[in-house]
């Protein structure tokens, strides 16, 4: 006969067997690790409420919770982006797939999804149609499924499918995937500015190349998108120069691809990564928002 123990222990194991999921799709959602996690916690706490023997499926039940709890928590945070101080761009986060990813397509499709420059395009959805895209294109839900966790009917979904799906390809901008190729010019990038070279800076950077800095006014950083080489390169080079002692540069990998995470006296100060494409870089988005680097203290 099962106890009280056995049954809450059973219960732990599943949701844990769950939570690398939930906490994915509710990252996608939100864009911040602290409301994902408070997402997947409020999912923890209906999960363990919840009459578990009327459950014939548990991933699905806590992928429905999880979805709605985002999607209430999307339309609170939104609001309050709208008086955020400059460009606003997701909190960063470790991406380490790990064995349990195996296929190299379904790595490139898991990295491309949790991308700053496809969570930037997820901003302008609306709340359904951001949860539409993220369970279908990123975890591959079956239609179905997506319309019992949003309470719709399944054709309704395909049409908040199509919908988002168009805007997100024509939003995204198109960058190479090619790791090796990141990889090398994030560290030629990190190798010319740390050097203080203009000149092979600049020769890195594509003629219309953007600078995106998110600091929420909290720290320096350009309140307004930046654009051209010359404009980024010059702005890369005062920022080298006016450095302060005690700086390093270390390469971790962030949100499906290589970053830069620069650290002052021991503690996080800025993550920089680069977006690529015929081997120039053509975005740089420099995150100095401390409340978003939080993860990285040591």
């Amino acid at each position: 006969m099962a106890t009280d123990t056995d049954t809450d222990s059973d219960a732990t194991d599943v949701f844990e067997a769950h939570r690398p999921v939930l906490t994915g799709v509710a990252y996608r959602m939100l864009g911040r690790v602290t409301d994902a996690e408070d997402v997947v916690q409020e999912a923890w706490l209906r999960w363990t409420g919840a009459d578990r023997a009327e459950i014939r499926e548990p991933r699905a039940y806590l992928v429905r919770i999880t979805t709605r709890l985002a999607i209430d928590r999307l339309r609170q945070v939104q609001s309050r982006r709208e008086s955020y101080v400059g460009p606003w761009l997701p909190e960063p986060v470790t991406t380490d797939f790990g064995p349990t990813v195996p296929d190299t397509a379904e790595r490139a499709v898991l990295a491309d999804s949790v991308s700053l420059a496809v969570l930037v395009v997820l901003e302008s959805l609306s709340p359904l149609e951001r949860a539409v895209f993220v369970l279908r294109e990123a975890f591959g839900f079956p239609y179905a499924e997506i319309a019992a966790a949003l309470d719709r009917s399944e054709s309704a979904v395909r049409q908040l499918a199509g919908r988002a799906r168009r805007h997100v390809e024509e939003g995204r901008p198109r960058y190479d995937v090619d790791p090796a190729e990141r990889r090398d010019l994030t560290e030629r990038f990190l190798e010319a500015a740390a050097g203080g070279d203009l000149g092979n800076l600049l020769a890195l950077l594509a003629p219309d190349v953007r600078l995106i800095g998110d600091s929420g006014g909290k720290a320096k950083a350009p309140l307004r998108i930046m654009q051209s080489a010359d404009k980024v390169g010059r702005f890369l080079f005062a920022v080298v120069k006016e450095a302060r002692a005690g700086s390093e540069s270390r390469l971790v990998e962030l949100n499906g691809g290589p970053a830069m995470l620069v650290l002052v006296d021991g503690k996080p100060d800025a993550v920089i990564q680069v977006d690529v494409l015929d081997g120039r870089i053509q975005c740089i988005y420099i995150i100095r928002n401390p409340d978003k680097l939080s993860a990285f203290m040591p």
